[in-house]
């Protein structure tokens, strides 16, 4: 399986970084760095997939891709 594409951005309003996972809904993390980010939302994913397997909710495949891999991809 494809893992989940994984967004960081550097945020002025909350100052640090966000990641998120477009795939799963709602699930993103905040750091003081970019990897610190992407530790905390690579947890969040766990937390998340764990909770629906758990619920029995249907678990997206992965599919998102930023605009840049579709333009390289042509």
């Amino acid at each position: 399986m494809k893992d989940y594409h994984i967004n960081i951005f550097y945020s002025d309003e909350d100052e640090g970084y966000i990641a998120d996972i477009p795939d799963l809904k709602f699930c993103s993390a905040f750091g003081n760095n970019p990897n610190e980010a992407l530790l905390e939302v690579l947890k969040a994913k766990d937390v998340w997939l764990d909770t629906a397997r758990k619920e029995k909710k249907k678990i997206p495949k992965p599919k998102y891709k930023p605009v840049f891999y579709k333009v390289a991809v042509l």
